[in-house]
């Protein structure tokens, strides 16, 4: 689907994430965690965010606040070698993790699709979840 904007002179866009806002109670040290894991860079503060940009340009601004969080879910389809790099640090900084998102199966990995995939929360209780096949698998070409 496509869609002309007027704002962009015309220009037909494909409907596209382009950021989400992520609620933490210290956003550098949120984006820091973040970024940290997955071999990311910070971006510079904007008014109330600090940037996290992903490799396919979507942003993750996170926000400061005082309010309650309410939990959400993150995943993020990486490469084998991402993968790998990702789940030492989280096992080396113990960081409680599962195969699965009813934490059903500690301390593991699954390999759903034919790839790899870990669910584990991060400081403000927000699931992450890496996986290197998307479900479903990969598109027959």
């Amino acid at each position: 689907m496509e869609v002309s904007g007027d704002a962009y002179g015309g220009i037909l866009l494909a409907v596209e994430l382009n950021h989400t806002i992520v609620h933490s109670r210290d956003n550098r040290e949120s984006a820091e965690f973040f970024a940290e894991l997955l071999e990311l860079e910070v971006g510079p503060e904007w008014g109330p965010f600090v940037p996290v940009v992903l490799s396919n340009g979507i942003t993750l601004d996170f926000a400061s606040t005082e309010q309650h969080i309410a939990p959400q879910h993150y995943a993020f389809l990486v490469s084998e070698d991402e993968f790998a790099a990702a789940y030492a640090k989280i096992s080396q900084r113990g960081l409680a993790h599962w195969a699965d998102p009813h934490r059903k199966h500690p301390g593991t990995v699954n390999h759903n699709d034919g790839g790899s995939g870990v669910y584990f929360l991060d400081p403000n209780g927000h699931q992450l979840e890496l996986l290197t096949v998307p479900y479903g698998g990969w598109p027959e070409q």
